[in-house]
């Protein structure tokens, strides 16, 4: 490999030749060799930091054209490009187990587009600290790009997962309004409820997420950008931070707002932590969801059976035949994971000091992986499995009228104590509940078919 000698204030770094980064990039490359190649700073971040080092640069020009000139802004932006698209993703190598601000990855977007920049130039012509960095700090800019981040993710990735799956619970709510069913509690016998109805409550649950979720977007709408290095402005110029954010605005397409109190921007991380409970909110219904349909689908004979869902793949090395229900199972596990990144991403926004918060790439770590990874079990689920579900009326009837729980609707007429005593007779006895009514004295034949209706009990 070849390379080429770069320098920083602490003096000279080699770096690979093919590479846009500089000293510092490199400096932190082999300081933490930490889960490299594996947990390496989220694409969502890189994006962020070319869109907000772009904003920047644009409101640089607007406020001091005379340091941020009309071809370093051409030479910036279009460099600043290439990051958004994706193009420069090779050049990003560092992981999340670095400095707590984020530092050395806003010095790794500094260097990148300066030195790309240059090459464009076709001349020395960005500095990474004085140009690209410009009224700017790592302590402002690092949770600028984790709320830019965390807002797109949640409007790109996670809502329409969550559209995709109230879409197609609202038809199956359609075509199954005419199917009652046994209601279950407690893993028991419950009162007879719509299998429509049962569907309402899935899909009420992720809408509800969705509505918590957009409660939380303006609060990370708000930016840290032109607080520089403790909140007080320092090397910005009056008007920079509202200028930056319009600028984020204009390229993202959201309205993000200069957040009105830098020195809380810096180091609080209470809008994550309030955004994140939205989506661990929605974990847990999309666990809840997917046991009911792994419940509702168990069998294919000695399980409740009531639903049928697709048979994806084979379940078993040495079973032939049998069919599980994968997705389901890929819900809960994701489930599982968002609801422990909600511990560290808790933890580590209660970790401010002073004025800084410096446990800041674990936390934005763990929110965008749990956006990413319920976004897309989601879809999976949705398309291989909610999508494809029917039910099966002849097993929802039998167990529909084989509940013990049917006996709530003789309340009325025979009083709740000699309804337990018919329910515990037919039971004990293995009878029918008008059999049990009946021999036990308190209804006759004909009056118990007349008041005895389940499908009226929804």
């Amino acid at each position: 490999m070849e390379y080429r000698i770069e320098h920083d204030s602490m003096g000279e770094v080699r770096v690979p030749a093919d590479k846009y980064w500089a000293a510092q990039t490199q400096r932190s490359r082999e300081n933490f060799q930490i889960g490299v190649g594996l947990e390496t700073m989220p694409r969502e971040i890189i994006r962020a930091f070319g869109i907000l080092k772009k904003a920047a640069a644009l409101a640089n020009h607007k406020l001091c054209p005379e340091r941020m000139t009309d071809e370093k802004l051409r030479c910036l932006t279009a460099a600043a490009n290439e990051v958004i698209q994706g193009e420069l993703d090779a050049h990003f190598p560092l992981v999340v187990w670095q400095t707590g601000s984020g530092t050395q990855s806003n010095m790794n977007a500094n260097e990148v587009i300066a030195n790309r920049g240059n090459e464009l130039a076709g001349q020395k012509l960005l500095h990474p600290n004085d140009d690209v960095n410009m009224s700017q700090s790592s302590n402002d800019t690092f949770p600028t790009a984790m709320h830019i981040a965390a807002v797109l993710a949640i409007e790109d990735q996670l809502f329409p997962a969550i559209d995709r799956l109230t879409a197609a619970l609202e038809r199956l709510e359609t075509e199954n309004a005419d199917i009652v069913k046994s209601g279950r509690t407690h893993l028991q016998d419950a009162t007879p409820i719509r299998f429509s109805q049962e569907i309402s409550g899935w899909r009420a649950s992720v809408q509800r997420d969705r509505e918590m979720l957009e409660r939380a977007l303006p609060y990370l709408k708000h930016l840290a950008l032109g607080g520089t290095a403790v909140g007080t402005g320092l090397n910005a110029p009056d008007g920079f931070d509202c200028e930056a954010a319009a600028a984020i605005s204009a390229l993202t397409g959201r309205e993000f707002v200069t957040d009105s109190n830098k020195f809380h921007a810096l180091t609080s991380k209470d809008e994550l932590v309030f955004a994140h409970g939205a989506v661990k909110a929605l974990a847990c219904d999309m666990m809840k969801i997917a046991n009911d349909v792994r419940w509702l689908a168990s069998g294919p004979r000695t399980g409740l059976g009531e639903i049928h869902i697709p048979e994806n793949e084979p379940g078993s090395s040495i079973m032939p035949g049998k069919v599980n229900p994968t997705q389901c199972e890929q819900v809960t596990m994701v489930a599982v994971q968002v609801i422990g990144n909600d511990v560290a991403v808790g933890m580590a926004a209660s970790q401010g000091n002073f004025e800084l918060n410096v446990f800041m790439p674990v936390c934005i770590y763990n929110f965008l992986q749990s956006v990413r990874l319920l976004s897309e079990s989601i879809v999976s689920f949705c398309a291989n499995c909610a999508e494809g579900i029917t039910a099966n009326r002849e097993q929802m009837e039998q167990n529909l009228h084989r509940s013990l729980m049917l006996v709530t609707a003789l309340n009325p007429y025979i009083g709740y104590e000699n309804a337990a005593k018919t329910a515990k007779t037919a039971f004990a006895e293995n009878i029918s509940l008008k059999e049990a009514c009946v021999r036990l004295g308190f209804l006759t034949p004909e009056r118990f078919d007349e008041v005895f209706h389940p499908e009226n009990m929804v």
